[in-house]
């Protein structure tokens, strides 16, 4: 299996779950009660799917072997650019927890920074993912070594593979459908 293939495939499910978080926002400014479940399970998906599953990808598997083979331009790209958008969504994350846990404990005003940092996620993640699959994979498939390639090939398969045993992959999609249908 191609490994970055794969992470672009990836995107494409974090994209949407990028749509059900600015839907059920959009809901909330419209008067819709804040669905506790539902935004727990969008942190979820965010913190398992996007941020362990696929980040942990490219952190472990590829990122570093940008770094360690293609030098400066690669570290600048990865370390000044990927991974502190990477912290930063994670940041955004919490902040969003937070704020849900103010507003159930009946602080009116949390429900700004509920929208503010989901929105804001969404945001991020929505450029981040551009940035990836159209600079630094591409930059990647460009300069690095096809021994290389292969072996990120090799342990995203591995990875996956594993996940898949535990039936990871089909819980964060089912969960996604579950939450497309609810907010189309």
């Amino acid at each position: 299996m191609d490994g970055i293939a794969l992470m672009v495939n990836e995107h494409k499910n974090i994209k949407r779950m990028l749509e059900v978080i600015r839907k059920a926002c959009l809901g909330i400014m419209n008067g819709n009660e804040i669905d506790y479940a539902d935004f727990e399970a969008m942190i979820d998906f965010v913190r398992n799917y996007a941020d362990k599953h696929h980040h942990g990808k490219e952190e472990k598997i590829l990122f570093n072997r940008m770094v360690d083979e293609i030098g400066s331009v690669a570290e600048k790209l990865i370390k000044y650019g990927m991974l502190v958008e990477h912290d930063l969504g994670r940041l955004y994350m919490t902040e969003l927890e937070e704020a849900l846990i103010k507003f159930k404990a009946g602080d009116a005003e949390a429900k700004l920074d509920v929208i503010a940092n989901a929105v804001s996620y969404t945001h991020l993640l929505s450029r981040h993912i551009d940035k990836e699959d159209n600079v630094a994979y591409t930059f990647a498939k460009r300069e690095l070594s096809e021994e290389t390639l292969n072996t990120v090939n090799s342990e995203c398969d591995k990875y996956e593979e594993d996940m898949s045993k535990i039936g990871f992959q089909n819980k964060y999609i089912e969960m996604l459908e579950q939450l497309e249908k609810k907010y189309k």
